[in-house]
């Protein structure tokens, strides 16, 4: 798919017409289960999330007049990717990015240090590191990608642009049912801002790094910012540096560096271009810095290349500083004892850091992702509100790992490649080889995969970690391909792991040799469906299909273990719905062609098998051995609120 040829255009794919912008004053309810404040990248994730779910009243509000159309955030991950394929539009924005596929950098000619010369090319990220590229794309595109989920949902959510958080207070005496109190203004077209209060249950702060909900509940972003300014600009250029179409990151003697980000469409290119050093306690917008400004420093660092731009579609500019709260609700460690959070703070809400690495827009989207589920657990009475302190503990240090590494990074990418400006002594000049083995390291990290949630109330042991070594507990749960043998359909196993707020329990078999063998998984699948401490019995509430809140599915080792399917218990084809029509997507086996096999690339142990639990936000929380099932309902206990029970199915005839 390719645009932008005869000028900029703001989207590639027509936008749905559904989205049309909300410039009518709906109405603000007065009671909200969840108030989402900013209708960014985080609060939409957050949004799409709880717009899915009619028994969560929840209310987003944007101080924006109408949805983002162009500019800002446009990197996102390999993990962010499996995220978008857990809410349906993976395809869509693979269809309309631009893919990643390697990085080139450049760097001062030996023999002329004021030219640059390429020194190397490398992929970007290493192979089977996930089934998603890393890829560009707007800003704007995920927000209506995310907006659309919304308006085609049971609940119709649609932000409230045009309005701003005021004030917030929280009762933390009384036992009041909506506990915080929030003061809106709401604009309103020729006639005066209209001032209005709601109750709510939860309030999320999505509204950026000047968030109001951060500072009403007292907390503040601490941390430090470099003397140094960077423009940002998506251009239409006519040049002769042959790297333009890759992710290129120069560095140059004396003029400063330069990182390439190809865009979607083809022809469009954003640049990062450093700009010059600020004066001690100089304000970035005193500096008064034009697009031209921009437009030269970027060609002088391009030289001996020339650069012809044609048109600048969206430019800014900006300085580092990497930011970080002490927590990221508004429960103070020394009292989570004694009280459960009621208002959150995420993303630049509570986290800020440069963009040249590309993980803001995904690390917030993580965090609402990480959020979403625990809020409607709890809302839905089926874990203990304990479980919301695991949000900031969880994502903080998330968030910490990411300063660390874009602080490393920065100046890294800051430093000079040359001490001729004259004002750097040896020490100072970094080799451009370091920054390339830096990048390098750290591929996984900056793909997303690399985060490892601690032992918690949702994270388990590593106990029986050798059952499956390739999926690592409190990692995202790392996909590979199986086939469905009810209709012998090729796919990604973790494709079954989509955004609907369920638990896994993924039964890995053992070598199925003999009747002992299949004893085991009848035992296995005759304890789900019957013992009374099943964590599927337990945990699921009356008149709900029995996965509805625990979603179990058996992998299979060989395909010829497949003539055991009808001899599987009924757990894993259950009936469900009104009808009690039975599910049969629940059984696969391994894909054993060209390497697939997911017992092998995940080294899973053949003789014994496992169990692999996994978190609705796709990380995994235990693996235990098949004869240890029963310990999953101890798992869950530690969180989760018992239940009365599924309703059992029988099949009907006739339309009843």
């Amino acid at each position: 798919m390719q645009f932008h040829l005869n000028g900029f255009e703001l989207t590639g794919e027509k936008s749905p017409s559904s989205l049309k912008e909300n410039n009518s004053p709906l109405e603000l309810p007065s009671e909200v289960d969840v108030l989402i404040v900013g209708a960014g990248p985080a609060g939409l994730t957050l949004a799409a999330q709880l717009a899915a779910c009619v028994d969560v009243k929840t209310c987003i509000i944007e101080e924006t007049q109408q949805r983002l159309s162009m500019g800002r955030a446009d990197g996102i991950a390999c993990r962010t990717m499996e995220m978008f394929n857990a809410f349906g539009f993976a395809e869509r924005s693979m269809r309309e990015a631009y893919w990643v596929n390697e990085v080139a950098f450049w760097s001062p000619s030996n023999s002329h240090s004021r030219e640059i010369v390429r020194s190397e090319k490398i992929k970007d990220t290493e192979i089977g590191l996930s089934e998603f590229p890393h890829v560009i794309l707007s800003q704007a595109r995920v927000h209506d990608f995310f907006l659309e989920i919304m308006e085609q949902s049971a609940t119709k959510l649609t932000p409230h642009y045009s309005t701003v958080l005021k004030k917030l207070k929280v009762d933390t005496i009384s036992n009041n049912l909506y506990p915080v109190t929030v003061q809106l203004e709401k604009a309103a077209a020729n006639r005066k801002s209209k001032l209005q209060t709601i109750r709510c249950r939860y309030v999320v702060g999505c509204d950026g790094a000047h968030s109001i909900v951060r500072r009403e509940i007292g907390r503040e972003l601490e941390g430090d910012s470099y003397n140094k300014a960077w423009g940002v600009m998506d251009i239409l250029a006519v040049t002769n540096f042959p790297d333009i179409r890759l992710k290129t990151i120069i560095r140059s003697a004396a003029d400063g560096n330069l990182l390439i980000i190809p865009r979607e469409g083809g022809y469009m290119v954003r640049f990062y271009i450093e700009l010059e050093a600020l004066g001690y306690k100089e304000k970035l917008k005193n500096k008064k810095i034009e697009v031209e400004d921009l437009i030269k420093a970027a060609s002088r660092i391009l030289h001996p290349y020339t650069l012809d731009i044609k048109e600048v579609g969206w430019w800014s500019v900006y300085n580092i500083g990497q930011r970080l709260c002490q927590k990221f609700d508004d429960v103070d460690e020394e009292v989570e004892c004694e009280t459960f959070p009621r208002v959150f703070i995420v993303g630049d809400a509570c986290h800020t850091h440069s963009p040249k690495a590309g993980q803001g827009m995904n690390v917030s989207m993580s965090d609402s992702f990480n959020l979403g589920w625990k809020l409607v657990s709890v809302l839905r009475g089926q874990a203990s509100p304990s479980l919301l302190h695991t949000y900031s503990s969880e994502r903080r240090a998330v968030a910490k790992e990411l300063i660390d590494f874009d602080r490393e990074f920065s100046q890294l990418f800051n430093t000079k490649t040359s001490p001729s400006s004259g004002r750097l002594t040896e020490k100072q000049v970094v080799d451009p080889e370091r920054l390339q083995s830096y990048f390098i390291k750290h591929a996984r990290y900056t793909a997303g995969v690399e985060i490892q949630y601690r032992p918690s109330l949702i994270v388990g042991s590593e106990d029986h970690q050798n059952l499956a070594k390739g999926f690592v507990i409190g990692t995202r749960f790392h996909s590979a391909p199986v086939i469905r043998v009810a209709d012998m359909k090729c796919m990604q196993l973790g494709h079954t792991i989509t955004a609907d707020f369920r638990w896994r329990i993924f039964i890995f078999s053992s070598a199925i040799n003999s009747e002992v063998d299949l004893a085991k998984i009848m035992k296995l699948g005759e304890f789900l469906s019957v013992s009374n401490s099943s964590p599927v019995n337990l945990f699921t509430p009356t008149d709900s299909d029995i996965d509805s809140v625990i979603d179990v599915r058996v992998i299979l080792q060989d395909v010829q273990d497949t003539c055991l399917f009808e001899a599987m218990p009924q757990t894993f084809f259950p009936q469900k719905g009104k009808y009690g029509l039975r599910d049969y997507e629940k059984i696969f086996c391994s894909d054993k062609s060209d390497g697939n096999d997911i017992f092998n690339l995940r080294q899973i142990n053949r003789n014994n098998g496992c169990v692999v639990l996994i978190r609705p936000d796709q990380y995994i929380a235990k693996i235990l051995p098949l004869d240890h099932i029963s310990e999953t309902s101890e798992f869950f206990f530690q969180f989760m609120i018992k239940q009365s029970g599924p309703k059992e199915k029988t099949a009907t005839i006739g339309s009843g």
